[in-house]
């Protein structure tokens, strides 16, 4: 993958995630863990990979979005997939055949 948004706020491996980077990908993380998150060096300077971030909102802003949503019934639809359908998944989004966002189950997908 050239890159990656990684969306998750609880502690979690970035290993299996640059693992999917190409040369020069990079992983842009927006969610806020609690405590730091470990990241390897060695696949970073070997994959020439890059990490950056962005804060879009801390959890306080969050939790009020999220309140708002649910006061007026604002929903979304997504397709959840598992980590080995990522390459399926960007086939689908090149041609245009995706419906709702995808959103990547981590936690089943390393479980197996």
């Amino acid at each position: 993958m050239d890159y990656i948004i990684d969306t998750v706020s609880a502690v979690h491996p970035l290993l299996p995630l640059l693992a999917l980077l190409k040369l020069n990908g990079k992983l842009i993380t927006v969610g806020l863990p609690d405590k730091p998150l470990e990241l390897p060096i060695i696949p970073l300077v070997i994959g020439r990979k890059l990490v950056g971030g962005s804060d879009f909102g801390g959890i306080k802003e969050t939790q009020e979005m999220l309140d708002f949503c649910a006061e007026h019934n604002i929903t979304t639809d997504i397709e959840l997939i598992k980590m080995d359908y990522i390459n399926t998944a960007m086939k689908r989004l090149s041609k245009a055949d995706v419906k709702y966002r995808f959103v990547i189950d981590v936690a089943n997908s390393l479980s197996q």
